[in-house]
């Protein structure tokens, strides 16, 4: 992986973690201006606790080597996170400052996703004849060396 690309990742990745963790927590404690949040958006508090649960475990699965399939899974659930949060505070009128952070964090989820390595990503099927089973890319695990 090339420097700049690995340094792209790594910061992207970084960020993601670190806001999918932090706003974990605090929607799991349903800290005050969290909460105060949600109500103003118009959302019960119950639901902290249900993106709290996924959000905290979204960041580990993205944090942990391996597990490319939960990887994926974790990825597809902070994007919808954060865009379903840009579109509820654009339909609500917050401030532009709401704007610009979830949508640059719900960028910072497609940058990392786009730029993870080999050893984090999911085998595909790759379907070179139509009447055959596909076969599937050899992704070297993480640690290996990669092979061309």
């Amino acid at each position: 992986m090339g420097n700049a690309r690995s340094i792209g990742y790594w910061v992207t990745t970084g960020a993601v973690v670190f806001v999918l963790a932090t706003g974990g927590v605090a929607d799991l404690i349903q800290r005050g201006d969290t909460a105060d949040g949600m109500i103003e958006l118009g959302y019960p508090t119950y639901v902290m606790g249900i993106l709290g649960f996924w959000k905290v475990l979204g960041a580990m699965a993205i944090a942990v080597p391996r597990f490319p399939l939960v990887k994926e899974w974790a990825y597809a659930g902070a994007f919808f996170d954060l865009t379903g949060g840009l579109v509820s505070h654009a339909a609500h009128g917050s401030g532009v400052n709401h704007l610009f952070y979830t949508g640059f964090f719900a960028l910072c989820v497609v940058v990392s996703w786009a730029l993870r390595p080999a050893g984090r990503k999911l085998a595909v099927p790759v379907f070179r004849d139509y009447g055959r089973a596909p076969e599937f890319e050899k992704v070297p695990s993480a640690g290996a060396p990669a092979t061309v």
